[in-house]
C-alpha cells in the first residue's frame, strides 16, 4: 500500500465511510417501514417495495446480511485509517487516528444515517432492498452458515427462529390506527371508519325506537281514517297491526299502494295483500349482525322483541346507517325535536330522548351501559319517582327535573357546561 498516495487513501476511506452509513441506514429504514402500507406499496408496483417485502419475512438473513456488510466495511476502515494514521504520524498518528475514528464512526456512520433512516424509511428502505436481494443471493452461502450459528445458539436459550409474518390487528389495535390524529384521513371518514368499528359494541337497544313511539298502521280502525293515515304519512315503511302494535301482522310499503290510495282505489283486501310478514330480531342483538340480517334477509326495517318475543322496539336500516355515517344534522338547535336549547345555554329535553342521542348532539358523556333513556337513567340514580325541581348530578352534569308525567320524567333540564371533575363528584 505504501505505492498509493495519501490523496487515494483518503478517497477509499471515504467510500467506505459512504458504506458503512448505508449499511447502518439501510438497516434502520427496512426494519422502520410500516408493513401494512408495504404491503400496500407492494399491491401498487412501488419500485423495490416487493423485494423489501421478501427481504422482511425472514429477517435473520436480512440482519445477517447487513452485520456482515457493516462489520467488514468498519473494519477495513479501522485498518485503513491506522495504516494513513502510521503514514502521517508514526506510532502516535495511530492513536490520534484511532481516536478521531471513534466520533467519525459515531457521527457519520452509525447516528446520522439511522436518525435519516428513521425519519424517511419508505426513501431509503425500497431503494436498499433492490440492492440487498442480488447481494443476498451472491453472499448466501457465509450468510446461510452465520445464521445456522446464530440460530442454534438461540434455540439453545429457547429463542425460536420464525419467518416474520403480518400479524393482523386486534380490534381495538385498528381503531387506535383509524384514530390516529396524524392519520391523512379527513376527520369526517375518520368518524365512518370509526362508527364500521364500533357496529359491534352497540346493540339494537341503542338505537330502537321504543314500542311506545312507533308509527303503526292499525286495520281495526275504520277505513277512512286508515286511508287518511296513508295519505298523510311520512315513512315509506310502516308496520301494519291488528288492535294493537303486540299484534302485528306485517309491514307495508306505502309507496307501491300510494298512486291508488290517491285515486281511492284500494280496498282493506288490497292493503292486507301488499303486506310483507313482519322480521324480528332479538334485544342484544349488536349492529354488526344487525346488519349482516338485514342484508342476507332483503330488509329495511326489524321489530326487535325480548326473551320473552314481546316487542319492545322498531330498529331501521337508516338508524343503523346513521351510526355510520352520523346524524344528518349536529346543531343541537335542530338535532331533535326532543332536545331544545335555552339562553342559559342549558337544554330541555324529553324524557324519553335516548342517552346516545343526547350524548351526540350536546358532546357529552353520560353512561349508557344500563337504561337507555334519559328518564330512566334518572330513575336509576334516584331509585325513587322525582319530584319536579329535583337536581341530581350525573356522571357530573346537573340534571333538573321539570315535569312528571305519569310516574316518569316527561322533561328534564341539561346543564353540560357545568360539568365537574368525575372524581369530585
Amino acid at each position: 500500500m505504501d505505492d498509493f498516495s495519501i490523496g487515494t487513501l483518503f478517497s477509499v476511506l471515504f467510500i467506505l465511510f459512504i458504506l458503512s452509513a448505508f449499511f447502518s441506514g439501510s438497516e434502520t429504514a427496512l426494519m422502520a417501514l410500516d408493513r401494512y402500507r408495504l404491503r400496500h406499496m407492494v399491491r401498487t408496483g412501488r419500485r423495490g417495495a416487493k423485494q423489501a417485502q421478501k427481504l422482511l419475512e425472514k429477517p435473520d438473513r436480512l440482519i445477517g446480511l447487513i452485520l456482515l456488510g457493516n462489520n467488514v466495511v468498519n473494519i477495513l476502515i479501522a485498518q485503513l485509517s491506522a495504516y494513513i494514521g502510521y503514514r502521517l504520524h508514526g506510532d502516535i498518528g495511530i492513536a490520534v487516528a484511532t481516536f478521531i475514528l471513534i466520533f467519525v464512526i459515531l457521527i457519520f456512520a452509525e447516528l446520522t444515517p439511522k436518525t435519516v433512516a428513521a425519519l424517511h424509511a419508505e426513501k431509503l428502505a425500497l431503494p436498499a432492498a433492490v440492492v440487498y436481494v442480488p447481494l443476498l443471493a451472491v453472499t448466501y452461502p457465509f450468510v446461510w452458515t452465520v445464521n445456522l450459528f446464530a440460530n442454534t445458539l438461540l434455540r439453545a436459550f429457547g429463542i425460536e427462529v420464525k419467518d416474520s409474518t403480518l400479524n393482523s390487528l386486534s380490534h381495538e389495535e385498528l381503531r387506535t390506527v383509524v384514530d390516529d390524529e396524524h392519520t391523512s384521513i379527513s376527520s369526517e371518514h375518520q368518524q365512518m371508519l370509526l362508527g364500521v368499528l364500533d357496529l359491534e359494541k352497540t346493540t339494537v337497544e341503542d338505537i330502537m325506537i321504543p314500542k311506545n313511539e312507533i308509527v303503526a298502521l292499525d286495520l281495526e280502525d275504520d277505513w277512512e281514517e286508515i286511508v287518511s293515515q296513508l295519505k298523510n304519512i311520512s315513512y315509506t315503511r310502516i308496520p301494519v297491526c291488528r288492535g294493537n302494535i303486540d299484534n302485528v301482522v306485517g309491514f307495508l310499503h306505502v309507496r307501491k299502494l300510494f298512486i291508488n290510495v290517491i285515486h281511492k282505489e284500494i280496498e282493506l283486501e288490497d292493503l292486507e295483500q301488499a303486506l310483507r310478514e313482519p322480521y324480528f330480531i332479538p334485544e342484544g342483538t349488536n349492529l354488526k349482525k344487525l346488519l349482516f340480517e338485514l342484508q342476507d334477509k332483503k330488509r329495511r326495517s326489524s321489530l326487535v322483541v325480548d326473551e320473552f318475543g314481546d316487542i319492545q322496539g322498531l330498529v331501521t336500516l337508516e338508524d343503523l346507517l346513521e351510526e355510520i355515517v352520523g346524524e344528518f344534522t349536529n346543531d343541537p338547535a335542530t338535532y331533535d325535536v326532543e332536545i331544545h336549547p335555552q339562553q342559559d345555554g342549558t337544554y330541555f329535553v324529553d324524557g324519553g330522548t335516548h342517552i346516545r342521542d343526547v350524548n351526540k348532539a350536546l358532546n357529552l358523556e353520560l353512561h349508557d351501559h344500563g337504561p337507555k333513556t334519559i328518564n330512566g337513567l334518572i330513575l336509576e340514580q334516584m331509585e325513587s319517582i322525582p319530584e319536579p325541581g329535583t337536581t341530581v348530578l350525573i356522571d357530573g352534569y346537573p340534571i333538573e327535573v321539570v315535569r312528571i308525567h305519569k310516574n316518569a320524567v316527561r322533561t328534564a333540564r341539561i346543564s353540560p357546561q357545568l360539568r365537574k371533575h368525575p372524581e369530585a363528584v
